[in-house]
């Protein structure tokens, strides 16, 4: 059987040191590369991005700028198809560029006659009614439209369009694999804050380096966060409750940054408020400059239990089988918690420093136990989260 060849452009977040969409983008790269395999076809990809050279550089495809409409007309005139996806990219909490921004690349390909996909995004916030005709108006005329929650599909199905055209899936991330055990170096991109690093407050806490060498001495708590509420209680009630847990069970605090530099300075706020845990046999540590998404992954796979504002932190944890604590500041946090019969510890704006220990030193003290109730739905999970690589691979099997 020949094989075919068949160019796709992929639009999202990327190329922004985002780890969870970088994510995003590794798992929509496998996903495809692994499906494709199994078919007569070659998927050779080509990634609007806001770092070309680094997204080339980084898994090893074709990348344009997102922001040069010449260069992004061009890539998608020569392809085969676009996909959209995933993420929270239909939004308009965080500004009124997005919805424009990420529509009018899809109805460009539209209008080139390429076929469009939705690969697993997460639809809303949308508050302005301006954007519901856009919107549907560009999903009606897609091929295969899915989703990573059934408020979005609601959403959908309220702009008319029909329960048969929406597919509700995981989130792509799910399916991403580990790093290659085989590569030389477990995170050749991570740099640790030590105390002997001079941007370090060294009353921050005991400060350590490996994590390797104190994985087998404490349970190990990894902790992502980010700026959200303006006066920072969201912060400052996260770091009280960690204190108390550490003043009752000693364990690693490994916080990690998922989008650069911001939640670097979130983390380091954090660890500022803790003082020094070292009497208490607690440690902690930061990851520094890691935009890699599998390394991180493999970073959190040495954790316990993750604590996370960043869903895709949360995701992280749940694929590899360890607790995920949800602190919700969007109502994405609260629907992935759901799709894990769990309901997050608390939002931003009211969070209980004493619920968010004791949630997470139960975690610690019975996790074998939440393994056991939630192993068989997770592996579930990362199984659906390569159908719409399926999906796809299938209509260009088709079309061609």
């Amino acid at each position: 059987m020949v094989t075919t060849s068949q160019k796709l452009v992929i639009s999202g977040y990327y190329g922004f040191s985002n780890s969870g969409d970088e994510a995003v983008l590794k798992s929509i790269l496998t996903a495809l590369e692994e499906e494709s395999q199994r078919s007569n076809i070659t998927i050779e990809p080509i990634v609007l991005s806001g770092d070309p050279q680094q997204t080339t550089s980084m898994y090893g495809v074709r990348s344009v700028h997102r922001m040069k409409l010449k260069d992004v007309r061009e890539a998608i005139k020569e392809s085969d198809g676009l996909i959209s996806g995933g993420g929270s990219l239909l939004q308009d909490a965080t500004g009124l560029k997005s919805i424009p921004y990420y529509l009018g690349v899809i109805k460009l390909a539209q209008w080139l006659k390429k076929p469009t996909f939705i690969y697993a995004q997460g639809i809303g916030p949308v508050n302005r009614k301006i954007f519901n005709p856009m919107i549907r108006s560009v999903f009606k005329a897609c091929k295969y439209v899915s989703v990573r929650d059934e408020q979005s599909a609601d959403y959908l199905r309220g702009l008319g369009l029909q329960w048969n055209q929406i597919h509700v899936v995981p989130d792509p991330v799910m399916g991403l694999p580990l790093p290659d055990l085989e590569s030389p170096e477990r995170s050749s991109n991570a740099q640790e804050i030590t105390a002997s690093d001079p941007s370090v407050d060294v009353n921050a806490g005991n400060v350590v380096a490996d994590i390797t060498s104190v994985h087998t001495k404490l349970p190990v708590v990894g902790v992502s966060v980010r700026f959200w509420e303006s006066d920072r209680k969201e912060l400052t009630a996260i770091a009280a409750g960690l204190k108390k847990l550490c003043s009752h069970k000693a364990v690693h605090l490994r916080f990690m940054p998922f989008h650069l530099p911001g939640d670097e300075q979130a983390s380091r706020f954090v660890m500022e408020m803790l003082g020094d845990l070292g009497n208490k046999g607690s440690e902690v540590s930061i990851i520094k400059d890691l935009t890699d998404p599998q390394q991180m992954l493999q970073e959190v796979s040495h954790c316990d239990v993750v604590i996370g504002m960043r869903l895709h932190s949360l995701i992280y944890a749940a694929s590899q089988y360890i607790p995920p604590v949800g602190i919700s500041y969007d109502p994405k946090i609260d629907q992935f918690m759901l799709r894990l019969d769990s309901e997050s510890v608390g939002t931003t704006s009211a969070l209980d420093a004493d619920k968010l220990a004791k949630t997470v030193a139960n975690l610690l003290d019975q996790r074998s136990q939440w393994l056991k109730e939630h192993e068989e739905s997770i592996t579930e999970l990362k199984q659906e989260a390569r159908v719409p690589a399926k999906q796809i691979i299938n209509y260009l099997g088709r079309k061609g």
